[in-house]
């Protein structure tokens, strides 16, 4: 069979030459907005398509979202891809190229969609705005047998995993690694940025278009409290204390993520023992999770729409269901507090807080990126959060907070000091001072 020339109508901008060109097998490229990196991306993914030779191959645009993956980078695919292009499948966002490799788009947001495939090349868009655990649980496995490589590039988002990311790239063998400022690239007439400048706030211009890890995330409700904890060095190691009990803190969700927090209290403090995060799983799932950890539990502290009764379950609610699995004497309900509350009710606790660096990651992240909706007709924050694959995890740490809220008056008012009071003789009577107090007479202002 005859060779056949096909050319791509693709022309990279100067910027992203070396990236085209690189030979290691991991990038990691801090790009600011505008700068063409979806288009470098998607061209990327045909160029290793073609170039890589492996049979049968397989690669993958992975965007914060399916949606976002369709919206943004389906119609660049189709485009480059053209001269190429066998065949497509519109309804699952994948091309097939002419020797057979495929490029298929996913969504971060639905990682289940990825996991027994492999893969030999991935683009990881927008990696600052992904939950961290889809790329070490799921990503990172599907490139093993074949030595696939993998692609971060984005715009920062403070300190989260994308940030570890490149940092760790700047160090270790086997990484391009490089930033591309606007101040820098001029790829965005000067006029424009300083128009750009004038609109936004000093932190979202870094950040956007200066590629700063350090500006603040806007809008986020415990950006300087985890900044804090940071500072203090309580996202650390945390050790399991088995004579204390472990309690759980739940957001409970059936198409959306179920998220659990796992925590001991001492003296005040609340240790932060694991964040577990799971969807489309039911309560026997969740039941088993809790089950095969190694704690002695107390509580477990479920939101108020866990009374709800549903007919898919037929007509019992998420407590009844869980009451076969954990027991009901430590199931508890959460006071029914507004989401603002909550949030307060978070700030006050987490100066308390230490974290498992490792167990609680995800969670962690969720924290400190968890932020206020913006309106972007009015250029003004909203009052209620933004609902994003933070929110899970930000949700049930509000229960945990509104449970300890309600939870420590209690164990005060039972660890109220104690007094020996009179008996009959031969014995001594042990009574709260509190209880006793009532019983002693009170002083008169009679004269």
């Amino acid at each position: 069979m005859g060779r056949r020339e096909v050319v791509i109508p693709y022309e990279p901008r100067d910027q992203f030459s070396r990236f085209h060109e690189r030979t290691e097998r991991w990038a990691c490229i801090v790009a600011h907005r505008r700068a063409g990196k979806t288009v470098a991306c998607i061209n990327d993914l045909i160029r290793g398509a073609f170039q890589d030779g492996k049979k049968d191959g397989r690669y993958a645009y992975i965007a914060p979202y399916h949606s976002q993956a369709k919206s943004i980078a389906w119609d660049y695919l189709l485009r480059y891809s053209n001269p190429a292009r066998k065949q497509a499948n519109a309804s699952e966002l994948w091309v097939e190229l002419l020797n057979g490799a495929r490029i298929r788009l996913f969504g971060a947001d639905n990682p289940d969609a990825l996991r027994g495939l492999y893969l030999d090349g991935v683009i990881l868009d927008e990696y600052a705005d992904m939950r961290p655990r889809v790329w070490g649980e799921i990503i990172r496995p599907l490139l093993a047998d074949r030595r696939g490589w993998a692609v971060f590039i984005g715009t920062p988002k403070g300190h989260n995993a994308f940030f570890d990311v490149y940092r760790a790239a700047h160090t270790q063998p086997g990484w391009l690694c490089f930033s591309l400022k606007a101040s820098e690239t001029r790829l965005i007439d000067a006029d424009e940025l300083q128009d750009a400048r004038r609109s936004m706030s000093e932190d979202q211009y870094e950040q956007e278009f200066e590629c700063s890890f350090e500006a603040a995330i806007l809008g986020a409700y415990y950006g300087k409290e985890m900044r804090v904890a940071e500072e203090q060095r309580r996202i650390c190691d945390v050790s399991y204390d088995p004579s204390l009990p472990v309690h759980t803190a739940w957001d409970l969700g059936w198409s959306d993520d179920t998220s659990i927090w796992f925590y001991q209290v001492f003296h005040g403090e609340i240790r932060l023992l694991e964040y577990y995060g799971e969807s489309g799983q039911d309560i026997r799932h969740y039941a088993e999770v809790i089950h095969s950890r190694p704690y002695e539990y107390g509580l477990h502290w479920l939101p108020h729409d866990a009374r709800a009764k549903t007919l898919a379950s037929g007509g019992r609610s998420v407590i009844e269901q869980m009451a076969e699995h954990l027991g009901i004497d430590k199931l508890r309900i959460v006071p029914n507090l507004s989401v603002q509350d909550g949030i307060q009710a978070v700030r006050m606790m987490l100066p308390r807080c230490w974290w498992d660096r490792q167990k609680t990651e995800e969670g962690v992240e969720s924290l400190k990126q968890y932020q206020r909706e913006f309106d972007e007709e009015r250029k003004v924050f909203k009052e209620k959060p933004l609902h994003d694959w933070t929110s899970h995890a930000a949700d049930a740490f509000r229960m945990l907070a509104v449970a300890w809220r309600e939870e420590e008056p209690k164990k005060s008012q039972e660890q109220a000091r104690y007094a020996v009071t009179g008996a009959p003789r031969g014995t001594v009577q042990i009574a709260p001072l509190n209880e006793l107090w009532k019983t002693v007479p009170k002083a008169s202002d009679r004269i």
